[in-house]
């Protein structure tokens, strides 16, 4: 008799950890259904429902505070969840979208991107911005926003604070240029096609390429549609490198496994499958539709474990490395333009 209460209390007492990952997911997911309503409201139409959601994760962590019965499912979130959404992304991508670019697009597009990524860590050296921030602005920056920031840290493992600094520094400058681009053409004389190559190869998210390409025209959109799409692909390279060297020199010089985001490649092998045409247009839409969904739940998750106290620790020089780098591109990218294109 003496041992019955002990029992009952240690089955109470455990009762919350038998339900998993299931609070803690159902608040990402109550978070992402949340930011996809407000997207479609006239005045939040223009910030990316994946930026909502982080957003609200935030405000949800840093006023009534997460209990630990959710960390759980937002640790899944975080993880699975949004490992299984970048292998997806490998149906917005085929190997003929990326050669319609053409021969001085990809040009343009591989040397911005390089030299962007190169010139952000050299200048984040300079800073004394620390190391892992420094690679999440270059990728999130040179390559394709919020989705490779989350996809390189992967591998470089930051703080759920400096991704979403990160996330918010491309998502302000991203943002910025969404709305000063069209103002250019006529100023520098640059072409509907010009323009579209210009705006897919710097500006930050799909979203905001999107909106600003298409006030060019139809053909301008559409060049500025695949032109970003095809920065996706750089992805690839650019995470197996740092894997590479993030793992250098780890415990001691053996390697217990092979530094490769394994998630990366089950992007590269969709998208080739998705070249040769084999999943009907109807199901790969709605997959597509489902895994914005999903990168929806897990920026909610990424913003559930964001501290703005520790965000302001980092202080504001990776928001100037941010700017220099945003400056840097849209530049750099305009001038390779109107040299090869």
């Amino acid at each position: 008799m003496a041992n019955a209460p002990h029992k009952f209390n240690a089955k109470v007492f455990k009762m919350p950890q038998s339900y998993g990952i299931l609070p803690g997911l159902l608040l990402t997911s109550g978070l992402a259904i949340l930011a996809e309503s407000f997207h479609k409201l006239p005045s939040l139409s223009l910030l990316s429902s994946l930026i909502l959601a982080i957003i609200l994760g935030i405000l949800v962590k840093n006023t009534i505070g997460v209990s630990k019965i959710y960390q759980p499912g937002i640790t899944f979130s975080l993880k699975r969840i949004l490992r299984l959404s970048i292998i997806l992304l490998g149906l917005r991508l085929s190997l003929p979208q990326v050669i319609e670019v053409g021969p001085n697009g990809l040009i343009i597009v591989f040397f911005t991107l390089v030299s962007t990524f190169i010139f952000t860590c050299w200048l984040g050296q300079k800073l004394g911005v620390n190391k892992r921030l420094t690679k999440l602005i270059a990728a999130g920056t040179s390559i394709c926003g919020a989705s490779a920031i989350v996809a390189t840290n992967g591998v470089v493992e930051s703080k759920d604070e400096e991704v979403a600094y990160a996330v918010a520094i491309v998502t302000i400058f991203g943002t910025l240029s969404m709305l000063l681009y069209p103002l250019f053409p006529i100023i520098f004389q640059v072409t509907s096609q010009e323009f579209g190559i210009w705006c897919g190869v710097s500006i930050h998210e799909t979203a905001q390429v999107i909106a600003a390409a298409f006030q060019g025209g139809e053909m301008s959109g559409e060049l500025a549609t695949i032109a970003k799409l095809s920065r996706v692909i750089f992805l690839v390279p650019i995470v197996l490198t740092l894997g590479l060297f993030s793992n250098k020199g780890t415990q001691n010089n053996q390697v217990n496994k092979l530094p490769i985001p394994w998630f990366v490649l089950g992007f590269i092998a969709l998208m080739l499958l998705n070249s040769f045409n084999i999943f009907p247009e109807n199901v790969k839409g709605s997959v597509i539709t489902f895994n914005h969904f999903l990168l929806a739940i897990s920026m909610a998750g990424m913003g559930l474990k964001t501290s703005i106290f520790d965000i302001k620790i980092n202080g504001i020089k990776p928001f100037y490395l941010g700017a220099a780098s945003w400056l840097f591109i849209s530049i750099f990218s305009l001038v390779l333009i109107k040299i090869f294109y």
